[in-house]
């Protein structure tokens, strides 16, 4: 019987609710790209926003761009460092 590989992808989804492809952007001869009104809204982005730009890599290549609300990530940022800052204070 063959086993089958697993493909795994080259970014965890670990607490990751739900995982979707809302819509394509094009990058312009600028590198510039369009979110479609409807993600902006759904993820409640208005002009002037702040946006992080995170990527994984694998073999040496970008294979996953996300993009992040500045005001969740730095929530992001307290949840993952806030321990590790709290056990470096107990010692």
């Amino acid at each position: 019987m063959a086993v089958k590989k697993k493909i795994e992808a080259c970014c965890s989804s670990a607490g990751v609710e739900s995982c979707c492809i809302e819509s394509l952007a094009t990058v312009d001869e600028r590198g510039q790209m369009v979110l479609s009104k409807a993600l902006r809204e759904k993820a409640g982005i208005k002009p002037g926003d702040k946006l992080a730009v995170a990527t994984w890599e694998k073999d040496g290549k970008v294979c996953c761009i996300t993009l992040i609300k500045t005001d969740e990530f730095s929530g992001l940022l307290k949840g993952l460092l806030g321990p590790l800052v709290n056990k470096a204070s107990d010692k």
